[in-house]
């Protein structure tokens, strides 16, 4: 069976949509009742909202597919938000013709994704477009979080150490491997994860000064956003900056410059240096920070952010003018 235009009309095949495939792995009491707005319950005195739309390309990719991304991207940007993950809308933009077994495997990944997180799906919405008007599938999503630490880059100072919680570049290189058929053996996979499990226990260091998950733009737009906000330098090195030796192989032979690639299940940190230590043992210990390490400072010697190369040159890092692989999320 594949989607039809009636599956958008509100009728029948909506009601067959929304019984047969979403409240199948959607199922939360906040959700069932199927009215226009769900009633949630929010504790805290602030929250953070996030929104965000996914039109990746492949929709399935080694690690994942576009409905566990649009998850982990959402929990993501709470978290390193200061907020702990805990509701999530989902709309759809479905295309005429899109395989219903496809679009379940899509709804079943987000539903355990969701579950591992410990989020809710409360609420959603599906749109059906005509053949040839969308990429198969669109999804976005809105997060609601509790916060629980406020995180700024002007919280920085001089001297404070930039953490990476583990190998950079592996989605940006898998979606490539996966979309451009380069006919490459690799074991490369999309590091795609909820990383909330990861990062909440540092939000018990006083010294936690900002987070961020290097998405599109990878780390080194990550890097220099924060530098720009803060108005300060960071110094990297790179041969503390955990990069597999197949992604720089494959990023040198189309051209790609790994620090720029997208990630979807790692966080660069900025924290004191007096935490640095607690906050590095506190991310080993869990099975998605195993890879972490300490790759730069925070100066106050110059502007931006300076790569300290492996030979001891230095490279100045810049914003890239577009995406060297567009569509990575």
């Amino acid at each position: 069976m594949r989607i039809e235009i009636g599956h958008g009309s509100g009728g029948r095949l909506t009601r067959e949509l929304i019984e047969k495939v979403f409240l199948k792995h959607f199922d939360t009491p906040e959700l069932k009742p199927l009215q226009d707005a769900s009633c949630i319950s929010i504790s805290a005195e602030s929250i953070a909202i996030t929104t965000d739309s996914y039109v990746i390309r492949p929709r399935f990719f080694p690690g994942g597919n576009i409905g566990k991304l649009s998850i982990c991207g959402t929990v993501n940007d709470l978290t390193v938000s200061g907020a702990i993950p805990k509701y999530i809308s989902v709309g759809f933009i479905l295309e005429e013709g899109l395989p219903l077994e496809e679009l379940e495997k899509i709804v079943e990944s987000m539903a355990e994704t969701a579950k591992r997180a410990g989020v809710k799906i409360v609420t959603g919405d599906t749109k059906v477009v005509e053949s040839g008007k969308c990429d198969g599938i669109y999804i976005n999503t809105t997060g609601v979080g509790e916060v629980v630490r406020e995180l700024s880059p002007q919280n920085s100072e001089p001297g404070d150490v930039v953490i990476v919680t583990g190998y950079v570049g592996d989605h940006g290189t898998a979606i490539s491997l996966a979309r451009e058929n380069f006919e490459i053996e690799t074991q490369i996979k999309s590091d795609c994860a909820p990383l909330n499990s990861l990062l909440t226990p540092l939000f018990e260091l006083d010294g936690l000064r900002w987070m961020r998950d290097p998405t599109r733009g990878g780390l080194a737009t990550a890097l220099i956003e924060f530098s720009e906000s803060a108005g300060v330098g960071v110094k990297l090195y790179e041969e503390k900056i955990p990069i597999r030796e197949e992604v720089k192989f494959i990023s040198e032979m189309i051209g790609y410059d790994p620090l720029y690639l997208a990630n979807e299940g790692k966080a660069v940190i900025i924290v004191s240096k007096k935490d640095a230590e607690r906050a590095l043992e506190i991310l080993k210990s869990h099975p998605l920070g195993k890879d972490a390490e300490i790759i730069g400072e925070v100066t106050e010697d110059f502007k931006g952010v300076r790569l300290i190369t492996s030979i001891g040159g230095e490279r100045r890092l810049e914003l890239l003018e577009e995406d060297p692989l567009p569509r990575i999320c």
